[in-house]
């Protein structure tokens, strides 16, 4: 065997093939694409810009108050003269679009939600303030009960049962009294049936036509909601929300909930949460023309934050990288707690 294989004609046979494999195949190198920052950019196939970017802000009554989210450190509740600051410096840095959430103290709750509503109410009238002082801006806002509701739950509770069809009145309301702040995009985000052809012909009747609505079109009953949820005080007092919120195990689902909500009305469809469900991005992508929007969630900020703050991650690599993919995924909006990192990151 060791003669055969020093036989000069078994090696001419292995230079042959050498050289003709190289021939055939080394020609196509997709690492010379690779070689420098300048060709990887020249080739980068999925780019991340503030203008993609929705940035979550959580707005607190009274003044001269910036609290942050224990559970979602570097993110704060504001008082409004302090978000007005703060969305300032955030246009300076490029971010536009803004998701405003009212954090209602319990004494404010009932179990109609009637201070959504009310035009005297002080997220009302900081939502009209905000956009008179930009109106360069874009705002978007929530349409649910749970912030408003001594029940924690998105629609009117009935023992133990959440209403449907009762909760869409409610949620009409809610989002004519946004609109009439001057707003630019509603965000139902309740997961009641037939909510966005409700909403439509409510605003279109009063002559909001020209209001954008950003359905949370596949939003699953997903544990990475927990620090959003101490954001607005705004957890469920009993049960849970899977009997609206989608389920985790599901994919086909998304594609009746999409299809409903652009028929009714939708000019956005969004998923949420967004790192675990790029799958569903993609799916909706695939088969909608309408803008996708995906909602990187508290959670999934705040394990990334918490891995960063031990040294196990890298925050500017790791933040990046979920954007960029996200991105990838399909979707053309992401509301991310880490818009205003990414700017800095990405002006420096």
């Amino acid at each position: 065997m060791k003669a055969f294989f020093e036989n000069g004609y078994f090696l001419s046979l292995l230079r042959r093939d050498i050289i003709q494999f190289k021939q055939n195949t080394m020609n196509i190198r997709p690492r010379r694409n690779r070689k420098s920052s300048v060709i990887r950019s020249m080739v980068e196939e999925t780019k991340v810009t503030t203008a993609d970017l929705i940035f979550p802000l959580f707005l607190l009554e009274g003044e001269k108050k910036q609290v942050e989210v224990a559970s979602m450190p570097g993110i704060y509740r504001y008082s409004l003269d302090l978000m007005l600051k703060e969305i300032e410096t955030c246009m300076d840095m490029g971010i536009s679009a803004f998701d405003v959430f009212p954090v209602v103290e319990e004494h404010h709750k009932d179990k109609m939600a009637t201070k959504s509503a009310d035009s005297a109410f002080f997220y009302l009238k900081a939502l009209k303030k905000i956009k008179n002082t930009f109106p360069e801006a874009c705002i978007m806002t929530d349409v649910a009960m749970d912030p408003y509701s001594e029940d924690g739950h998105d629609g009117i509770v009935r023992d133990g049962e959440i209403l449907n069809d009762e909760t869409l009145k409610v949620l009409g309301e809610m989002a004519l009294a946004q609109a009439d702040t001057g707003i630019d995009i509603i965000g139902p985000s309740d997961m009641m049936d037939g909510r966005v052809g409700y909403i439509r012909e409510v605003l279109d009747a009063q002559g909001y036509q020209d209001v954008s609505i950003m359905s949370y079109t596949a939003k699953y009953a997903s544990a990475f909601y927990g620090p959003f949820r101490d954001a607005l005080d705004s957890a469920p007092k009993s049960g849970d929300k899977k009997s609206y919120q989608m389920n985790p195990a599901n994919r086909r689902e998304a594609l009746i909930e999409a299809s409903l909500d652009m028929q009714e009305g939708a000019d956005f469809l969004m998923v949420k949460p967004a790192m675990a469900y790029m799958d569903i991005i993609r799916l909706l992508k695939d088969h909608f023309d309408l803008p996708i929007a995906a909602y990187n969630v508290s959670g999934e900020y705040a394990m990334l934050v918490a891995a960063a703050e031990k040294g196990w991650l890298d925050y500017n690599q790791v933040m990046l990288e979920t954007l960029l993919c996200i991105k990838r995924s399909g979707a053309d909006v992401i509301l991310t707690y880490f818009a205003k990192d990414f700017a800095k990151v990405t002006r420096l």
